[in-house]
């Protein structure tokens, strides 16, 4: 028996699966969940085995050529350009954090913690009755779909679209990020 007062989780982008999968398996522990850029997992076995796939050649990728190559390819997907417009001392800054990680430490996450070994929770969405904002960027058309269709299925959620950003919407906005959760979390506290 866990005890434990409740919580408002935030998650992001890989960390937004994780938050929702907590959320759905310990509903009890969360008062209210934000999710920015997440999804809630691949739908079928076909897609997930591709993916774990994909994932696992990155992984060996990245022990093999070593974090600057990893980087170097990750700061080019089009899922980050809109960090193009940030400014250049804000993307250096984050390119500095990007490459103080290890190689181990990445190709273990990918192996353990990538999207196609993670559960799909589309079937559970209908479920999940704690106050729910979902975040997605204007110029992320991929999170944005995956966000409407998760409003679709979970009563009373709430999909913010936030104009002008991308994936990483607490970096390229963060003066909106910080008002949408701080008037989320003040409408929710309770």
């Amino acid at each position: 028996q866990v005890t434990a007062e409740p919580v408002n989780l935030l998650g992001y982008s890989m960390g937004g699966r994780l938050a929702l999968y907590f959320a759905l398996n310990y509903p009890s522990l969360v008062r209210s969940l934000i999710l920015e850029s997440a999804s809630p997992g691949l739908d079928g076995v076909v897609a997930q085995k591709e993916r774990i796939n994909r994932d696992n050649q990155l992984a060996e990728a990245i022990e093999r050529d070593g974090i600057e190559l990893f980087v170097d390819r990750w700061e080019r997907l089009p899922l980050f350009a809109s960090q193009e417009l940030l400014p250049e001392s804000a993307r250096a800054e984050l390119r500095r954090q990007r490459l103080k990680n290890r190689a181990n430490g990445l190709a273990g996450s990918l192996r353990g913690m990538g999207t196609g070994r993670q559960p799909a929770l589309w079937g559970q969405l209908p479920a999940l009755k704690v106050p729910l904002m979902l975040l997605a960027g204007e110029l992320d058309p991929k999170f944005v779909g995956i966000g409407r269709q998760m409003a679709a299925l979970i009563d009373g959620s709430r999909l913010r679209v936030i104009p002008h950003v991308g994936h990483t919407i607490h970096l390229e906005n963060p003066g909106l990020f910080q008002e949408l959760i701080l008037g989320f979390l003040d409408e929710n506290s309770g």
